[in-house]
């Protein structure tokens, strides 16, 4: 997914691991416990890719349903 930073236009800026009708963001981990990196990370995804709903699945949780956290960017402006 390309990024623009300062002006500059990075082609492969990040990998996004799945995006929706171009307004969900998915990240997937698979891991014991998702941690404040693993939401930060995908807050920084929301702000680069201008998208303002994200979905953090965690594969590793006990039940998938445990394993779902939802975060919300906020535009700026």
């Amino acid at each position: 997914m390309p990024v623009v930073y300062d002006d500059i236009l990075f082609k492969n800026g990040f990998r996004a691991d799945i995006i929706v009708e171009d307004l969900v963001f998915i990240e997937l981990k698979a891991v014991e416990k998702i941690v404040y990196v693993h939401q930060q990370q995908l807050l920084t995804y929301l702000k680069a890719s201008n998208l303002k709903l994200g979905l953090l699945i965690n594969f590793g949780a006990p039940l998938i349903k445990y394993g779902i956290n939802a975060s919300y960017g906020l535009k700026e402006g």
